[in-house]
């Protein structure tokens, strides 16, 4: 662990790392992404669910964070409301204009009690720069993984171009940059690295994937005769985009069922959604965005 694990945004005193001794680090500002940015274009496009919980997953295959969710989070008695309230602060540290920088050092401040040991003996801290960069680096992924799925493929300049966005993104954190790759190619190679030397079936994801082969749980309060005639199709596509959606690797590690049919079909539903595009602008923009991006464009086309 980094005895100075943090980079903060102003000069206030650095919180306690994994050690308990508190740094600090020089002042620096950071502009926060704009709508002149591809960033801004795909992250809050609601086509991205279709991926599924790729990046939530990937996350919680870190051994450290995995099991800073174990024994930190609410993620096991109520997963799908952690998800919900997690994305909107994520959202605004892309739209939140001249407060994403102030988002982004809450959503680190959240973190600051998640630490413990791990089941090896080794100590964990969710500010460790590795483990949070890692965090970070599932959601470029998502990102990019989601908008050549089920949008439209990115050339490589668009590829360094949403990566070099990307490294401003995570500045908004106020966590060290020390482990993020300096260009898309060494974000490549890093990314392949995790999946092949560092990911884990962890049981956090074990759990979090876990219905895609044995169904979702019945939300609170949804009435059971009903739940009973809607859940096998929603299981269905649930298993489907979840089991699709994430890396072979991952697939393998966690071990669940994917074949051959099963890619091509995947790959022919995700051709079925590019073709539709072109139908795409003609929504309402309250059905294309999540309400962060809305919101974000409402105030660029305000300030034009």
């Amino acid at each position: 662990m980094s005895k100075c694990p943090l980079t903060f945004l102003s000069d206030e005193p650095a919180a306690r790392g994994s050690t308990g001794k508190a740094c600090k680090v020089p002042s620096t500002e950071v502009t926060p992404l704009g709508p002149d940015s591809l960033t801004w274009r795909f992250f809050g496009d609601t086509r991205l669910l279709l991926v599924g919980p790729r990046a939530a997953v990937l996350q919680n295959m870190l051994p450290a964070l995995g099991q800073g969710v174990l024994e930190h989070s609410v993620f096991f008695s109520e997963t799908f409301a952690r998800l919900k309230r997690s994305a909107g602060p994520i959202l605004n540290t892309v739209y939140g204009g001249e407060d994403a920088p102030a988002i982004g050092r809450q959503v680190r401040d959240y973190h600051h009690h998640v630490k413990g040991e791990l089941p090896d003996g080794g100590r964990y801290h969710a500010l460790d720069p590795e483990t949070y960069y890692w965090a970070h680096a599932t959601f470029v992924d998502h990102m990019i993984y989601g908008v050549e799925t089920f949008i439209r493929p990115l050339d490589e300049a668009e590829k360094r171009r949403i990566y070099e966005e990307s490294k401003t993104w995570y500045r908004m954190y106020g966590v060290s940059d020390r482990p993020m790759p300096e260009d898309w190619e060494g974000f490549q190679a890093y990314w392949k690295h995790m999946l092949e030397e560092v990911l884990i079936a962890h049981k956090t994801a074990r759990y979090g994937v876990g219905y895609t082969t044995k169904g979702l749980p019945a939300p609170r309060r949804f009435p059971k005769k009903l739940w009973r005639a809607v859940s096998p199709p929603l299981n269905k596509a649930a298993s489907f985009l979840t089991i699709g959606g994430l890396p072979p690797r991952a697939r393998e590690l966690l071990e669940l069922p994917w074949s051959a049919e099963d890619e091509r079909r995947y790959r022919r539903f995700a051709a079925r959604v590019r073709r539709a595009g072109r139908h795409w602008p003609l929504l309402p923009e309250a059905v294309r965005y999540f309400p962060q991006a809305r919101k974000a464009f409402a105030r660029a086309r305000a300030a034009r």
